[in-house]
């Protein structure tokens, strides 16, 4: 069963991310619906995640790429919404919100301009 999302292609496929707005629906396609093309592309090299919790984590590129690809098909049973919070000719920051049955998760993403290409920079969640 394969997901469609943007810029759908084959897994090794490069999708296009040419505006920060295709950038951050390719973001949410791959950490919400399994969507496996373009999952090293979508991150900058410098990129890190932290979640703000009683246990605050930090995680690299290298480990979210890697937990991403292990998701690869599996579509969350949320509701999400996103909203621009600052946007600029070089960068973008977004709040993307996860409802959940029983909780909420917002993803604060920051995406900035790489040579023609957008990417995400920086990811940090927080749990309701």
């Amino acid at each position: 069963m394969a997901t469609e999302g943007p810029g759908s292609k084959s897994a090794k496929g490069n999708v296009n991310l040419s505006t920060a707005d295709l950038a951050l629906d390719h973001y949410v396609a791959v950490t919400t619906e399994g969507e496996s093309a373009g999952v090293e592309q979508i991150f900058a090299t410098d990129f890190s995640q932290k979640i703000q919790s009683s246990n605050a984590q930090s995680h690299s590129r290298e480990a979210v790429v890697k937990s991403l690809k292990k998701q690869k098909g599996e579509r969350l049973n949320c509701v999400v919404s996103t909203d621009i919070i600052e946007e600029s000719a070089d960068y973008m920051v977004a709040k993307v919100t996860l409802k959940f049955e029983d909780f909420t998760k917002t993803d604060l993403v920051t995406l900035e301009r790489v040579g023609n290409e957008w990417k995400v920079s920086k990811s940090i969640n927080s749990y309701k």
